[in-house]
This record gives C-alpha cells, structure tokens and sequence, in this order.
C-alpha cells in the first residue's frame, strides 16, 4: 500500500518540542496550506490547517529553525488517530507524520544553518542522524567529484544493449 503525502504552508504557530518517557524528542506544529483554487462567491482561497508531527532528529531541526510564519515542506505519510475524549466520546484526528522537512522559502538571516537552504538529506534537514546521508558533496549536486581523466574508453563496444 502506498501512504505518501506533500505538503507545502506556513506554520501557524511556533513548532513545540516535547520528549517522549524515553527522552525521543517530538515536535508537533500545524501548517496552513492553501488551496489551488478561489471560492467563488467571494474570490479568495480557502485555507487548510494540517497537524504535522515530526520524530527524532527531524523534531528538532523543526523546533531549532521553523518558526510561526515560516514556509516548510512537509513530506511525510497520512496517519489517522483515535482517542476518547472526557465526556467519553469517540474522536478521530488526521495528521501528517513527517520523514522530511524542508526550507519552504528563502534562507533568512540567521534562521537556517550556513550550509542549509533546502537540502532535505542533510542530518538535520528530515534525514536521521544515522541515515547515511549527508551533506551535498563539495561543488554541488551535478559537479563531478572526481576528474575527467580517471575515466575510461570503452573499447570493445559490439552495439548491442545488455538489456
């Protein structure tokens, strides 16, 4: 089954950062994300408030460098939780769990790391700590990191696929 979901907004609010009995830190924050299209009786968008809860290292890079006002990606999975209320009600709530979060506008002063921007594999940037992913490599995505002449011809090429 598939469970993906994008999200784009700005934080309604500060992000809280709370730690579980086991001290894994949790920051919970709601976006408000805006529709692609206008009412049409009054010609404005509506807007949708999603509850977003972020795990981990994630938790506290959202706690660290989001704030209310800020634009953030959210990539994440749909996740539905049941609970009862104090009167004893059923109750459901929908939220976005989030892997990744990432930079939604540009950089401010101060506000993000100096190698930041919107790298969402950097530790940090929505990646675990121990994920294996880092930062980009130097030079950029795209620039080779190693140079032209460590490369080889190919001489025995027969023109035919290997597929």
């Amino acid at each position: 089954m598939l469970n993906r979901i994008i999200i784009m907004g700005r934080l309604a609010r500060d992000p809280e950062l709370r730690r579980t009995q086991s001290g894994v830190p949790v920051a919970s924050f709601r976006l408000a994300v805006d529709r692609d299209f206008k009412d049409k009786s009054t010609g404005e968008r509506s807007t949708d408030w999603i509850d977003v809860v972020a795990w981990r290292a994630t938790a506290e890079f959202v706690s660290r460098f989001f704030t209310k006002g800020r634009m953030a990606v959210v990539e994440g999975r749909l996740q539905m939780r049941d609970w009862t209320d104090k009167d004893g009600n059923k109750r459901v709530a929908a939220e976005v769990v989030a892997d990744n979060v990432y930079f939604g506008d540009s950089k401010r002063d101060g506000d993000a790391p100096s190698y930041g921007g919107s790298y969402g594999s950097a530790p940090g940037y929505g990646a675990p700590a121990d994920s294996g992913y880092g930062a980009p490599p130097q030079g950029g995505y795209g620039t080779p990191s190693v140079g032209a002449s460590e490369f080889a011809e190919i001489d025995d090429v027969d023109g035919e696929l290997p597929f």
